[in-house]
């Protein structure tokens, strides 16, 4: 309790009226003299994904007390994508700022971070690295899949199938109701392997959780189980102390990007840990990943890319079966907060694996690695391609584009019957990145025209600067930078303009000559800058994809 005392001039008077203040809550001068584990409580009547996080709380503080600390919640920012305008990319770099100046400024010796929804935990090991305190990672688990009318359902692989049914016209609106109410309906994340199970598995590969509470769903008991863990974990962090930035280290995040490989886990994982490494120094090379996914299978069958939701993958051995199964791929001496090296973490537990979910080396899903990162002249800083939910007749791909101008021209020209596109256009949406005041939303899984989705398109070509759900599919290029926003190529794109693609040589080309470039950049505006707040510190300080599109001034200094 006698940590950051309130400034005054008089340090005494300080903790003197902290303690008076602390009593007047009812605590015993015997419970202010332990050492102090705060809780991050990102419970909301706006996430859906997080309302199992007041149990948490308490499971956590049953942990702490057990180990002789004094549990102190406190709430921060909570994100949740579909209740946040304009996305909720927009506000991560806010919810890690907040969280890492109550993890400085209050009195506490470790913390518990308890998130879930794909931003927040982003969020919240961000602000860790940042504060370097002591921290354990308690995620709130993905949901359940639901039996309906003989299939499985789970937000939102199933969602956005469906949707796509019905905007082809062979789901009626009354059906996609009854789906409506089916798709979520349990707490928790999102039931495949989505940006959230992707970030937890992320997590846990770092040494921030165990491997367990990367899967276990959040309705189940054992969830319970590791947020009374998470709180003796904690208390342990302050006489054994283990620092986030210990964690975080080239080696680690290299385990981390060949394990994102391996899962087809999701391309916003990679923006995530891109902006997690940045806050301890670390880089995340674009070529580097490139050459990791030539050597790393993807072993998980887990929606979108496969048939499996995050139930089955924690009931086929989780992370332990699935890190066994990659051994010789990672860096085995990484610690984890409990001071444990990843080999003495694999060597624990059972050896259970089920094969129908986690695949053996020999047998793959596939034999390459789920995310390619493109370059070229419309990406001279880099794009990526998820391609294991790609389609791979569209890989080696030459064709004319058709350019939406931002969402709103997106929305309003995508379904009109008149709109000149055919299935083998490339769909392009630009002014969508992180300068934008639409904040890099997940807009990148571009619809397919209602007239070509009616006709039987499944699939086409589509590219742009912001990003797409981890839960998403199809052959979709994002993340393209320079954004058009700062004025990177993409800004000069116009419709019947030629595109090229090749996964092959991992390019992507805009096939226009430099005279007439050179006459459309004369030509160009940058955007207005925002006039106020938090959209205004966000255009002056939001960095680009391929360094996390974290704000500059939030990086470490010198960098």
């Amino acid at each position: 309790m006698g940590r950051n005392a309130a400034n005054y001039g008089d340090k005494d008077f300080a903790l003197y009226l902290r303690r008076s203040f602390a009593k007047s809550m009812g605590y015993s001068q015997a419970m202010l003299d332990k050492p102090v584990v705060g809780i991050a409580d990102t419970a909301s009547d706006f996430n859906n994904c997080h309302r199992s996080v007041p149990e948490l709380v308490e499971a956590v503080k049953r942990g702490v007390l057990a180990a002789g600390g004094l549990p102190m919640g406190f709430p921060t920012v909570s994100l949740c994508e579909p209740f946040l305008h304009p996305c909720s990319m927009h506000y991560r770099n806010l919810m890690a700022l907040d969280t890492e100046a109550m993890l400085t400024a209050q009195p506490m010796d470790a913390a518990v971070l308890i998130g879930g929804c794909d931003k927040t935990v982003p969020a919240q090991l961000m602000a860790a690295a940042s504060a370097d305190i002591p921290a354990a990672l308690l995620v709130v688990g993905p949901m359940l899949a639901q039996r309906f009318e003989g299939e499985r359902l789970s937000a939102c692989t199933d969602c956005r199938r469906y949707w796509g049914r019905y905007r082809a016209g062979d789901v009626s609106e009354q059906r996609i109701g009854e789906i409506e109410g089916n798709l979520a309906t349990t707490a928790g994340t999102c039931g495949v392997m989505g940006t959230a199970s992707t970030m937890a598995c992320l997590a846990a590969t770092l040494g921030f959780m165990p491997l367990a509470a990367a899967s276990a769903p959040a309705v189940h008991a054992d969830r319970l189980r590791l947020a009374e863990e998470a709180g003796a974990l904690a208390v342990r962090l302050i006489t054994h102390p283990v620092r986030p930035r210990e964690l975080i280290t080239p080696a680690s995040v290299e385990n981390a990007l060949r394990v994102l490989l391996a899962l087809g886990g999701s391309t916003n994982a990679l923006i995530h840990l891109t902006a997690i490494a940045g806050r301890a120094g670390v880089q995340v090379d674009l070529r580097r990943l490139d050459a990791l996914s030539e050597e790393t299978p993807v072993l998980v069958d887990l929606k979108p890319t496969g048939e499996g939701y995050m139930e089955d993958f924690n009931a086929a051995g989780g992370m332990r079966a699935l890190l066994r199964e990659m051994r010789d791929l990672l860096h085995l001496g990484c610690k984890d907060l409990y001071g444990r090296t990843l080999a003495e973490r694999l060597d624990e537990g059972s050896d259970f694996v089920d094969r129908a979910y986690i695949r053996a080396r020999a047998t793959p899903v596939s034999p390459v690695g789920g995310i390619v990162s493109l370059f070229g002249s419309l990406a001279p800083d880099g794009a990526i391609l998820k391609r294991s939910a790609a389609t791979p007749a569209l890989f080696e791909t030459e064709a004319r584009c058709v350019v939406f101008d931002g969402l709103e021209d997106l929305a309003a020209r995508i379904d009109d019957e008149a709109l000149d596109v055919t299935a083998k256009d490339i769909l392009v949406l630009k002014n969508a990145g992180p300068l934008t005041p639409s904040g890099m939303p997940e807009a990148g899984y571009l619809p397919i025209p209602k007239k070509l989705a009616r006709a039987g398109v499944k699939d086409m070509v589509r590219m742009s600067d912001c990003r797409m759900s981890g839960t998403a599919f199809g052959t979709i290029v994002l993340h393209i930078a320079p954004e058009a926003a700062a004025g990177g190529p993409l800004a000069l794109v116009e419709s019947g303009d030629r595109i090229r693609l090749s996964v092959r040589e991992r390019r992507l080309d805009l096939l226009v000559g430099e005279a007439e470039l050179a006459r459309r950049r004369a030509a160009w505006k940058a955007p207005a800058r925002p006039r106020r707040g938090w959209d205004r510190l966000v255009h002056d300080q939001v960095l680009q994809a391929p360094e996390g599109a974290d704000l500059a001034f939030l990086r470490p200094a010198g960098e």
